[in-house]
């Protein structure tokens, strides 16, 4: 659960910075339907406005991994209202810890090499929360360099 008070100076503050999940999948409500929740797509943060009794699903690292990058993490943040208190509900859809990350084999080809390094779900999720929370940054680190 996520719960952002009001605040007086919005402008000032972050409710949560720029990431992308590490999970397949995120479900997200926004149980009050307060504005807040922003996603990046061209370099440009576009608000998502809350419909009521509606779900989000944010496609994660694991799922960008999993197709080889044909579905891509969504990166985003939380901003804080001026007027309204903010709360929402995550759930996610993670793989066991007990399994290899990679690309799954059926996409790769001759023609689409992997475009990310295997390891084991334990070793990513370590990774991953040993590292800075910052944008897209983890998976862009698990990118093979074909040149």
């Amino acid at each position: 659960m996520n719960y952002h008070p009001p605040c007086p100076q919005p402008e000032k503050v972050m409710g949560l910075c720029p990431h992308s999940d590490p999970s397949a999948l995120t479900i997200l409500l926004q149980v009050n339907e307060t504005q807040g929740l922003q996603v990046k797509k061209d370099g440009i943060w576009i608000p998502i406005l809350p419909l009521p009794n509606a779900f989000i699903v944010n496609i994660g690292d694991t799922f960008e991994i999993f197709s080889n990058g044909i579905y891509k993490s969504i990166e985003h943040r939380s901003m804080v209202s001026l007027e309204k208190e903010r709360i929402s509900v995550a759930t996610f859809q993670s793989s066991r810890l007990d399994v290899i990350l990679g690309p799954a084999s059926s996409l790769v080809t001759a023609h689409n090499p992997p475009r990310f390094k295997t390891m084991g779900a334990t070793e990513f999720y370590r990774g991953y929360l040993n590292r800075k929370l910052l944008g897209k940054s983890y998976v862009t680190a698990m990118r093979i360099n074909h040149q």
